[in-house]
């Protein structure tokens, strides 16, 4: 059996485009995925986030979500490490070249509010995971935690914080979080956009910090 010859391209056309192995589309199309699943979550709950929702947000066929998460459980067991970790990087450039423990404190403290301004989605995303991704947020909590101690642990080997020993850092870390946390609620969770945390709540903050730690 003769085989036909391939008849090469005319002169001038377009060569044919390669297509893109799954390898090749996969960050992007993760990224897409995910930014559409924290966008659903962020405005629906991790309930009401369904696959369809997620991929009609992502701009993609249902099939094709399956090409990067075997369920919607895997996407919402890596969504809050994902962006979680995206938080952490954001926070670590603000604090980098701090002058002290507080000096570090207060641009964390403003980082952290600054990127739930700019991720509303997020503060849900972290909550009702709690329930939704369980390990997720327990590993997300253990990473802020530890960051904070070694943090704080520094500041005890330069003289920065008084009378705390190294085995109640893990508890002072813990406290300080939670301040976030009920901070968010009072004042942004509810608050119209673009809103920032009042610069009273910050200074008193602050305050708090530097007279509990000296």
């Amino acid at each position: 059996m003769i085989k036909a010859k391939s008849t090469p391209p005319a002169r001038g056309a377009p060569a044919p485009r390669k297509r893109q192995s799954r390898q090749d589309l996969l960050p992007a199309a993760r990224e897409t995925i995910f930014n559409a699943a924290a966008q659903v979550v962020g405005e629906l709950g991790y309930e009401r986030a369904s696959i369809k929702r997620i991929t009609q947000a992502a701009g993609i066929a249902e099939g094709t979500f399956y090409l990067y998460f075997e369920s919607r459980q895997s996407l919402f067991d890596q969504l809050l490490p994902h962006f979680g970790s995206d938080m952490l990087a954001f926070v670590a450039r603000r604090i980098a070249g701090a002058r002290d423990i507080f000096d570090m404190e207060e641009r964390g403290f403003r980082a952290f509010f600054l990127f739930l301004k700019d991720n509303r989605w997020f503060f849900r995303v972290l909550i009702e995971a709690e329930v939704a991704a369980p390990r997720a947020y327990a590993e997300h909590f253990r990473l802020l935690a530890e960051g904070y101690r070694r943090a704080l642990s520094r500041g005890i080997e330069r003289g920065e914080i008084n009378d705390y020993d190294s085995e109640e850092i893990e508890t002072v870390a813990y406290v300080l979080m939670a301040a976030r946390h009920y901070l968010h609620i009072r004042y942004l969770r509810d608050a119209p956009p673009g809103a920032d945390l009042p610069e009273k709540v910050v200074q008193t903050y602050l305050k708090l910090l530097r007279g509990g730690f000296r």
